[in-house]
């Protein structure tokens, strides 16, 4: 073998087992330009921003599956890049349009649903669970609060408090969804 064929070779593996990884950051960065979008008033894009993160946080997990690089690094980055994406993002986004006319209640109800999403993903990660969740997964908590944003002109101001509440409560609840 080459020196280069053995460079080659090399950086193909490191790659390889950083894929999943990389799809996790991508998975970031796009709640983190979901956020900033919210911050400059633009919640459509924040919302196709979240929904793009979602797509991302599916492939991650598959891809590691797929090319059997699963890791316990790739476990935890996972939940800290999910907190971001589907915890902090959907929470900041519902937030700046709607719960912030209930001044301190709609901080709190917001603070309320970050902190459900990351006990989740805390309880996700030391609990050995085979083909199912226990609570509803903060992706999908995330995804429907996201949504939700979409019926703000239909849904009454306070009817988003307890949609925030419901969700948070089926975070750390005990019933289980079969995974997919």
């Amino acid at each position: 073998m080459t020196l280069l064929q053995h460079l080659v070779d090399n950086t193909y593996r490191k790659f390889r087992s950083q894929t999943a990884n990389l799809l996790t950051i991508l998975n970031l960065g796009l709640g983190g330009a979901a956020m900033l979008a919210v911050l400059q008033g633009q919640y459509g894009m924040s919302v196709a921003f979240i929904c793009l993160a979602a797509i991302f946080d599916r492939l991650d997990g598959k891809v590691a599956r797929k090319l059997n690089i699963e890791s316990e690094m790739g476990k935890q980055l996972d939940s800290l890049c999910d907190i971001i994406s589907f915890g902090v993002a959907p929470a900041l986004l519902v937030y700046q349009s709607v719960l912030y006319q209930f001044s301190t209640a709609g901080m709190i109800f917001t603070i309320i649903f970050i902190a459900c999403g990351a006990i989740r993903l805390a309880r996700f990660n030391v609990t050995e669970q085979e083909g199912f969740f226990v609570g509803l997964p903060i992706t999908a908590a995330g995804c429907i609060l996201t949504v939700s944003h979409l019926l703000n002109d239909t849904i009454a101001a306070p009817a988003f408090m307890w949609i925030t509440l419901a969700l948070s409560v089926l975070m750390i609840s005990t019933f289980r969804v079969r995974k997919m």
